[in-house]
């Protein structure tokens, strides 16, 4: 078994093509078949299947991952042995954007000048799919902003409450009953479903029959932003994301009388035997940067909404 024929499996894995994987690569296809019915002829047993012209993993591909993961693992330690301190690779790091733009951005500018040799590459998607990035080795590190939660397989860090406000535009109604009172008039700006704080917003008005606003629904968070100053309606977000607006009074929290769940940042590591340096560095400069932020930013907020 050679560890390039592991490579190859797990590649298909992360991108779910052998065409795409053999560019990745640098392979021919048939190359990248002759791998993968190498392994099969080893293991006894197919490693992917098609399921209406949809390739799957069989029940033995899904056995292999954990198991190639952990000699990947092992054949990078081996590799960086000739160095403890050496830093290099390449480091995928996946997390909604709220968070890329609020607190990882520091962090992200500070690991690439201090190990410029690792190639960092940032996905940003809903929080659950990064969870499923990590799980499928897409990401080594995986970013989400949930309510509590007890992940398996990982390393779990929980990181800081991020507090949820309701926003509108600096001329916008005062009180959230002003926007209850009359559904039909506003509407609810916000981002894609899958988004936890969109969910969270969405269950509670289900549960109170407040079911008749207007949703428009945005790419990006700067883009939501923009159409709550137009003043066409509001949105519900991190506060971390529009304390700048706010402090510039080109946006305002809308009081509100609900109790809203608690939603949290996380960070998650898969659980290996052996983590890269890199991935060790990078979470040490998040820890450490959860442990100096947010000094005062919970009495900014209850100041704004008293």
């Amino acid at each position: 078994m050679e560890i390039r024929h592991l490579v190859t499996f797990m590649t298909i894995v992360e991108i779910g093509s052998y065409t795409a994987a053999a560019s990745k690569l640098g392979y021919t296809q048939s190359t990248i078949t002759a791998h993968i019915q190498s392994l099969e002829q080893e293991i006894g047993g197919e490693l992917f299947t098609y399921v209406k012209r949809k390739l799957q993993l069989t029940h033995t591909g899904r056995e292999l991952i954990p198991l190639a993961e952990d000699l990947l693992a092992t054949h990078e330690q081996i590799k960086n042995m000739r160095g403890a301190n050496e830093f290099g690779g390449v480091l995928k790091v996946a997390a909604p954007e709220s968070l890329t733009i609020s607190r990882l951005s520091p962090i992200i500018r500070e690991f690439t000048l201090k190990y410029p040799h690792v190639r960092l590459i940032l996905s940003n998607g809903t929080c659950g799919q990064n969870q499923i990035d990590l799980m499928t080795g897409r990401a080594d590190v995986a970013f989400m902003v949930y309510p509590e939660f007890k992940p398996e397989k990982c390393y779990h860090y929980p990181l800081l409450e991020e507090k949820i406000v309701l926003v509108g535009s600096n001329n916008s109604l005062d009180h959230f009953d002003q926007y209850k009172r009359n559904q039909t008039n506003h509407f609810f700006i916000t981002n894609e479903e899958g988004c936890s704080y969109r969910s969270m917003f969405e269950k509670y008005i289900l549960k109170r029959d407040l079911y008749n606003f207007q949703i428009m629904e945005l790419w990006s968070i700067e883009a939501i932003k923009k159409i709550v100053m137009s003043g066409i309606g509001f949105s519900v977000l991190p506060y971390i994301t529009v304390k700048e607006e706010i402090e510039r009074g080109e946006l305002k929290i809308i009081h509100h009388n609900e109790k809203f769940d608690q939603i949290y940042s996380h960070m998650l590591i898969k659980r290996k035997k052996w983590l890269s340096p890199a991935v060790k560095a990078f979470v040490e400069l998040v820890l450490n940067s959860t442990n100096e932020t947010d000094k005062g930013v919970q009495n900014k907020i209850v100041e704004l909404t008293n």
